[in-house]
């Protein structure tokens, strides 16, 4: 099989898996409230359930990251991290008790560190210019996970009867469910998926490839005579340098000049002159982790805070919302192909310039409307659909902006940590958002004040280091021709 086609069948399982972990969200979040009620769990699981997802995500993000730098590789490690998604998922199924329950969903939350190994191997597999638009379609998948798996729950609460010892119904039905998929993940990946060499060995592979198809044509040009007489001087390397008939040595790239266990050792240790200060306290990987630490906080509180806030102005219950999710699923997934096609034509700083304004303006406007509405019906409604349309409108071009560009100004050879820091980051924030807006619900200006000042605070961050915002290639070529 050819690497294009290896390439095109590991990405789409790739694809599969984000699509599953944005399934695994949307079967299992409308129902886990009322599961935890029917093991008698207090108020304050609900939180707990949902943060600790999360929590064992941030520390395993890191750890599998490292894992990928070290070794190179990626299918063991997500075949690995996969495990725990699958034994997570037939924990929550079990549910013989909340402690069971909530177990379960920090079991099933270190699965999700794999993806920090991902995006470190897309990093790698990756050229810079063609990086935010697989990105977007990675994102893109996840954001589809989330679309269509409400549509799961539909057949999934009609379940009633006993698998052995254990009750299916509504609420188990999405934990067994979820474990059957991840099952069938695993066998796509055993058979669909490969450890792409990186992108700079692939050029390389073909352009010496390209030469040694020159140099074999250049020979076919000699007489029968010329090669006889090459023939026996091809193993004279003394005679190499005397006869103009033999062709020149072909120059060697530092991977093939390597030798087995020089390479080895190089390859199984990419921290040797690593330093975590000199990596992460970078003005411009500061800027864009704040990015990714706000925008999530912001993202999170604004979903937690929308359901309250629906029920009380406008009495919705479990069908207005959900078709207003899945709405807001249509508007992200349009908005992650329109940024992969934008990205394509102008730099990625740009797209998180035009991503914060739009974030800016949905904050001003959710601060002004929102937290009072102003106005006799429809005004209310219509002031809410503008404010949610366009938070979710300045997502796509956030994440995927700031995620190419964190892979751009971080080392390439230690991208699966980087990336574990950075979703890790992203981890916390999501922890965080829905804890800050859960308990401010009714002090609507204290909480939207404050996600108004980081945003601004944002803002001003990426003011200063606009011109920093760029691959560091790109960055030193700009300043020789300035200089010139």
């Amino acid at each position: 099989m050819d690497v294009r086609r290896k390439k095109k069948l590991t990405y789409f399982t790739i694809g599969l898996l984000f699509l599953l972990s944005g399934i695994e969200y949307a079967v299992i979040l409308p129902t886990i409230w009322r599961y935890l009620q029917t093991l008698d769990a207090a108020p304050y699981f609900l939180g707990l359930s949902l943060s600790a997802f999360s929590f064992t995500g941030l520390l395993s993000g890191p750890l599998f990251g490292h894992w990928s730098d070290r070794t190179q590789t990626t299918k063991k490690i997500i075949l690995f991290a996969n495990l725990f998604e699958i034994l997570g998922n037939f924990m929550y199924f079990m549910g013989l008790s909340k402690w069971l329950l909530l177990a379960s969903r920090l079991v099933a939350g270190i699965g999700t560190g794999a993806g920090s190994a991902i995006f470190g191997f897309l990093t790698r597999s990756t050229l810079p210019e063609d990086r935010a638009t697989v990105f977007a379609a990675v994102m893109a998948c996840r954001q589809a996970g989330l679309l269509i798996g409400p549509a799961f729950n539909i057949f999934l609460r009609l379940c009633d009867f006993r698998l052995g010892p254990f009750v299916v119904n509504k609420f188990t039905a999405p934990g067994l469910f979820m474990c059957v998929l991840w099952i069938l993940l695993q066998i796509f990946i055993l058979f669909l998926y490969w450890d792409l060499p990186t992108a700079g060995k692939t050029q390389t592979r073909a352009k010496k490839s390209s030469s040694e198809n020159d140099q074999a044509l250049d020979d076919e040009d000699h007489d029968d005579d010329d090669h006889d007489e090459a023939e026996p001087l091809m193993h004279s390397q003394e005679a190499q340098g005397r006869y103009g008939s033999v062709p020149p040595p072909v120059d060697h790239t530092e991977d093939d000049v390597l030798s087995p266990s020089t390479e080895s050792q190089a390859s199984s240790n990419p921290f040797r002159n690593f330093s975590l200060s000199r990596e992460f306290l970078r003005e411009e990987v500061v800027v864009l982790l704040a990015a990714q630490f706000i925008t999530l906080f912001n993202q999170t509180a604004l979903e937690t805070m929308v359901t309250p806030l629906t029920q009380r102005f406008f009495g919705y219950g479990e069908l207005e919302n959900s078709i207003m999710y899945c709405l807001c699923g249509v508007e992200v997934i349009a908005g992650f192909l329109f940024v992969r096609w934008l990205s394509g034509r102008v730099a990625e700083r740009v797209v998180l310039a035009i991503g914060l304004a739009i974030c800016n303006v949905s904050n001003v406007w959710c601060l002004v409307f929102m937290a009072s509405p102003i106005g006799a019906s429809p005004w209310p409604l219509t002031e809410f659909i503008v404010g949610v349309f366009l938070q979710v409108l300045g997502l796509p071009f956030v994440a995927v902006a700031q995620v190419s560009l964190y892979s751009k100004v971080t080392a390439e050879k230690t991208q699966g940590f980087s990336q574990g820091v950075r979703r890790s980051v992203g981890g916390l924030a999501t922890i965080l958002g829905p804890l800050w807006a859960g308990g401010l619900t009714d002090n609507m200006y204290i909480m939207l004040g404050v996600m108004m000042g980081l945003l601004a605070l944002l803002s001003v961050m990426l003011a200063f280091s606009y011109r920093r915002l760029v691959e560091p290639a790109a960055e030193d070529n700009s300043l020789s021709s300035d200089d010139s």
